[in-house]
């Protein structure tokens, strides 16, 4: 059996990430989910409001934001993670973050909360408890 996987991470605008991956991490709507090399494919819609994390053989996991979209293992166990929006956790702003949370929060509305879940995505990614 692999030890790693072929993972990509796309979001609407452009390719994000790709690269080998010992296991990718992400919250459906259904509930969480792991995926190791040599899962069975399945296709998950990924909740909002909720970073996805890819753990690399080097030990350096990636955190990413990503607002909508879904996680699809292929039949070769390729991994793609497909987004509307995606944003490395390297290149989050975590006062930015914080402050476009609390504008939200202020807010009603879908597009209140499509805000307001991308801003937990990213303070997520951070690591921040919220």
């Amino acid at each position: 059996m692999a030890t790693t996987m072929h993972v990509e991470l796309v979001s609407i605008e452009a390719p994000v990430w790709s690269g080998e991956a010992t296991a990718v991490y992400g919250r459906t709507v259904e509930g969480e989910l792991g995926v190791l090399p040599g899962h069975m494919p399945l296709l998950g819609a990924l909740a909002p409001g909720y970073p996805v994390r890819i753990e690399q053989e080097s030990g350096d996991d990636l955190h990413v934001a990503v607002s909508g979209g879904f996680l699809f293992v292929h039949k070769d166990h390729r991994v793609s993670v497909l987004a509307e929006e995606a944003q490395l956790a390297q290149d989050i702003d975590a006062g930015r973050a914080r402050e476009a949370l609390t504008a939200a929060e202020r807010e009603d509305g879908p597009e209140a909360e499509s805000a307001r879940n991308r801003a937990l995505a990213q303070l997520r990614a951070l690591g921040e408890q919220v």
